[in-house]
């Protein structure tokens, strides 16, 4: 008898973390594969990589589809995130504000975070400002693995948030599905503020070599 609730308590111990990833997989796919583009007082696009102020063809993917986005929302504030790396002269906002001026968006609908170095820093400096002024009704621009997560982040720093993923990255790798399920799965067990501190903790011991 007790080697068979022993079987069983291993049988659950197993079956329980695989049908949670299961279930985190399932919510990442199809958050990738749902458009909720909708009106609002704002569209949020992160950031990614820079050449020297030039968008990375990721973040041109990502800008081009938030003007598509404003030309049917014309009311809505645009906000571009995204700090520099050391060495970089411009900031992944200022990269992304500079393109959008030049494809007609207005400066003064331009909104600018210019300090996160993650999702999560990016989206909290967003809120913080967006919150001020009462814009908390949000469209959230990035790849399309990436839409559950942010879109979690964005409701736990109070914004009220869908996700219009850029469509050309709706078919990634594998394994970028998977990471970001393991990302999602952590963080909805410890909350989307401690799982990316975690996460920039690994990145920095990776750098130093430990």
């Amino acid at each position: 008898m007790s080697r068979r609730l022993l079987r069983w308590g291993l049988l659950v111990l197993v079956a329980v973390p695989v049908l949670y990833l299961a279930a985190t997989f399932a919510t990442v796919w199809r958050a990738a594969h749902h458009d909720g583009a909708r009106p609002a007082s704002a569209i949020v696009v992160l950031g990614a990589a820079q050449y020297d102020g030039r968008p990375s063809p990721a973040l041109k993917a990502r800008l081009d589809h938030v003007v598509e986005l404003w030309q049917n929302d014309k009311t809505a504030s645009i906000v571009v995130t995204g700090g520099k790396q050391p060495g970089d002269r411009f900031t992944e906002a200022t990269a992304s504000a500079t393109y959008l001026k030049g494809q007609g968006i207005p400066e003064a609908k331009i909104l600018r975070e210019v300090s996160g170095r993650s999702s999560f820093e990016s989206l909290a400096g967003s809120a913080s400002f967006l919150k001020r002024r009462g814009l908390t009704r949000v469209v959230l621009v990035s790849d399309a693995y990436h839409a559950a997560r942010i879109e979690g982040i964005a409701r736990e720093v109070g914004l009220d948030a869908t996700v219009s993923p850029t469509p050309s990255t709706r078919s990634p790798s594998a394994s970028r599905y998977a990471r970001e399920t393991v990302a999602v799965a952590t963080a909805r067990i410890v909350g989307f503020r401690r799982a990316a501190g975690i996460s920039r903790t690994v990145r920095e011991s990776q750098v130093d070599g430990g």
